[in-house]
């Protein structure tokens, strides 16, 4: 008999790793846009914001960046939205094989992203626990740590996935100081690909553990 509240995870990893390839293909797009602007360099009527509440109406290209960067934030949510089902899937296997309870409640799962300090640790230690039980005989896999750091330089670089200014004031900054930028935006396209290689890695070990568990015949 099966243990209880084991779930395939070959499935799921794999929408993961086709929605961060389309993330990481609408950021590299937003780098190539970006450097766009940057070559065609400010126009004589200033940035798009000209401030005191005041807009000047953009150029082609300015108007086609406005649209890439939508698609690069669609695709970044339903990464998101992808890699947490993932993560609570392999986190409620690990659970069950495990036998016991895991380190980072259920809570941790979202709470750890957003809330302050822990949110420096605690995504990749529920990743690492994940591992530990999967494949309690083998290292963690460097593309945790290349994934984790790659992400905490995109996100919170002041110019990545936790900018806060409007798209004209990305369009400024790209006109006048693009390397930031793109830095930032390598960073991202960085991690994920490095957690692709992750999810793969951890899917494989877990999954390992499942189908020794289930009968032959299934």
């Amino acid at each position: 008999m099966d243990p209880p509240a084991l779930s395939s995870v070959r499935g799921v990893s794999r929408c993961v790793v086709v929605a961060l390839a389309v993330a990481g293909a609408a950021w590299t797009a937003r780098g190539i846009w970006q450097i766009r602007l940057a070559v065609a360099g400010l126009p004589p009527s200033g940035p798009p914001d000209q401030g005191d509440g005041r807009h000047r109406p953009l150029t082609g290209l300015e108007d086609a960046y406005h649209l890439v960067s939508a698609c690069g934030d669609i695709a970044t949510v339903v990464c998101a939205v992808a890699f947490l089902a993932w993560l609570l899937r392999v986190r409620d296997n690990a659970r069950a094989l495990s036998g016991r309870r895991l380190h980072y409640g259920l809570p941790w799962v979202y709470l750890g992203w957003v809330v302050p300090i822990v949110n420096f640790w605690v995504p990749r230690g529920i990743v690492a626990e994940v591992h530990r039980v999967g494949a309690p005989e083998t290292r963690l896999p460097r593309s945790v740590n290349l994934w984790w750091g790659l992400w905490l330089i995109g996100a919170l670089s002041g110019v990545g996935l936790m900018y806060a200014d409007s798209t004209d004031a990305v369009i400024a900054r790209a006109y006048s100081h693009v390397a930031p930028l793109l830095l930032a935006d390598a960073a991202v396209v960085g991690a994920a690909l490095a957690c692709a290689l992750m999810v793969r890695a951890l899917t494989a070990a877990q999954q390992r553990r499942i189908d020794v568990l289930r009968p032959a015949s299934e």
